[in-house]
């Protein structure tokens, strides 16, 4: 593949805020202050391990995959559904897009790739949609569904078909789950990038079928979901998880997503 060009998001501040916004009207006024209460201890406890463990990946694959990216168009912007951005997309004229932001994109951008747009969601989709899936797939005790999902995006929340689940080896005892969300994908570059070349390609690469399987959307992670999920994992003899199937019997349960 040929990289045909770099948009790069600088969010002005409104989107930390209509977050705030949406995750007290998702759970309320306490259930808010939980969310705060976890940021808070997270930015004390893990942050600083979580950026020297990304800062060390990132200078690996580096090494492993040299690029010159000086010569690659590149605009920043601070929306991916700027009029700015739309015009960039066109003339990069891309088989495909993939979207590492947090923001819905309309479907006037999502659609301008060939292919389509694609995302490496941190979670099992559909059961754990919403940006912090390996987080309540942790605390619900749910091994099975700690991994990623590659899929194309549409208009919903991660509701687009399905190309790729993926697991990885990880020590929930001691790892955070910032971590273990992106050791799934650095783990899996390689299937990742034969699945996306083989779309762009026009091969006839079948989705993962879902139907029948439950599917919940997720929000911000809690400080009491995160002190029981690290308790339990103190008190599990069994060892840290290896690689594993990512997609049990369907109609096993989950606990109720978190509204």
């Amino acid at each position: 593949m040929t990289l045909a060009g770099l948009l790069i998001i600088r969010d002005r501040g409104g989107r930390r805020w209509r977050a705030v916004r949406r995750e007290l009207k998702r759970v309320g006024p306490f259930g808010l202050l939980d969310v705060l209460a976890f940021r808070a201890f997270a930015r004390l406890s893990s942050a600083r391990r979580d950026r020297q463990w990304e800062d060390e990946q990132v200078n690996r694959l580096r090494s492993r995959y040299p690029a010159d990216l000086s010569q690659v168009p590149t605009l920043t912007v601070s929306s991916p559904n700027s009029d700015e951005a739309r015009a960039f997309l066109r003339r990069s004229q891309p088989d495909l897009t993939i979207a590492r932001c947090k923001v819905l994109l309309d479907k006037e951008i999502y659609e301008i790739p060939r292919t389509g747009t694609f995302v490496l969601h941190p979670g099992i989709c559909p059961e754990y949609r919403n940006a912090h899936g390996c987080f309540w797939a942790l605390a619900n005790r749910d091994l099975d569904r700690v991994g990623m999902t590659l899929l194309r995006v549409d208009n919903g929340v991660d509701t687009g078909p399905v190309y790729l689940h993926a697991t990885c080896e990880y020590d929930e005892r001691h790892d955070s789950h910032i971590v273990i969300q992106q050791r799934a994908v650095v783990d899996n570059l390689e299937a990742i990038g034969r699945t996306l070349t083989a779309l762009a390609h026009g091969e006839d690469v079948k989705p993962i079928n879902t139907e029948g399987r439950r599917s919940a959307v997720w929000g911000q992670p809690r400080l009491t979901h995160y002190l029981r999920w690290k308790r339990a994992a103190r008190r599990s003899t069994l060892p840290a998880p290896g690689p594993r199937s990512p997609i049990p019997d369907p109609r096993s349960p989950i606990p109720e997503a978190q509204h």
